[in-house]
């Protein structure tokens, strides 16, 4: 369509709306033009995507959180965590023994102590099979693997997290495939030991290796096994008796979380 001279206006009776068909009339209060040319759905799209700014590249994080007991029980941990190569951290829910144990491995990793963190869990559902989980290993064990995740994200970007992962310097270890293993320069976590039986304790704690530090946590009146096959508390009383191994056993008044659950465990 050629430029037209005049605005050519169409009223619409029903809407009581005007349409111009020329350029001029674009800078009018109200109505609607048309274009010469028409238009496209697809014109709109690559005008958005001409004008759209490129997406920034994650940065690393640029602070350092600084984590403080908030409890005599978790004061105890970290010293033991800072004296000893063996740690067992036993207690109910919500007294940050997972969290404690990932900002120690995150802090030792950062200055160069260790070389890698290891990081197992039993892979046990909670009272409940779900049946098998496709993709690779580390798909299937992300699902248990996830609270060591959330912490792991509180202490570092998303990036150095994921490039940590990537590169193995931070390695999900499956039980399963411990034995045989010697773990050097490295800061082991195993989580939810409860969920272990006696055997796969001795294993696992065996694999110990030189300037290695491996801290066990979990709740032995929380176990997802029968009570005559978890061996946590039965490991835990026969290290207690060695001077070199911190066993520390934290109590309800060391929960962090809601106050209704340290009232819960009282009552439960």
């Amino acid at each position: 369509m050629g430029k037209r001279s005049a605005v050519r206006k169409i009223r619409n009776a029903e809407f009581n709306t005007e349409a111009y068909f020329d350029d001029e009339a674009r800078n009018n209060s109200k109505g609607l033009y048309a274009i010469d040319g028409g238009w496209s759905p697809d014109d709109e799209e690559r005008g958005r995507s001409w004008n759209r700014k490129p997406k920034e590249p994650q940065r690393d994080q640029r602070y350092t959180k600084n984590v403080k007991p908030r409890s005599e029980g978790q004061a105890q941990l970290m010293k033991a965590i800072d004296s000893h190569n063996l740690i067992c951290a036993l207690g109910p829910a919500g007294t940050g023994k997972t969290y404690l144990a990932i900002t120690k491995a995150v802090e030792a990793l950062q200055k160069g102590e260790v070389g890698r963190i290891v990081l197992a869990r039993p892979a046990v559902e909670a009272g409940e099979q779900i049946g098998f989980l496709p993709g690779a290993m580390e798909d299937k064990l992300a699902p248990y693997l996830r609270p060591l995740y959330d912490a792991l994200s509180d202490r570092l970007s998303p990036k150095q997290l994921k490039d940590m992962l990537a590169e193995g310097v931070i390695e999900i270890a499956p039980i399963g495939f411990m034995r045989g293993r010697t773990l050097n320069n490295a800061f082991v976590v195993v989580d939810e030991a409860q969920n272990c039986t006696y055997t796969q304790l001795k294993m696992l704690l065996t694999r110990l290796g030189w300037h290695s530090t491996m801290v066990v946590t979990g709740d032995p009146a929380q176990s997802d096994l029968l009570p005559e096959i978890s061996g946590l508390a039965k490991a835990a009383d026969k290290l207690e008796a060695m001077s070199d191994v911190a066993v520390v056993r934290l109590q309800a008044e060391d929960v962090v979380r809601h106050p209704l659950v340290a009232q819960m465990l009282d009552t439960l």
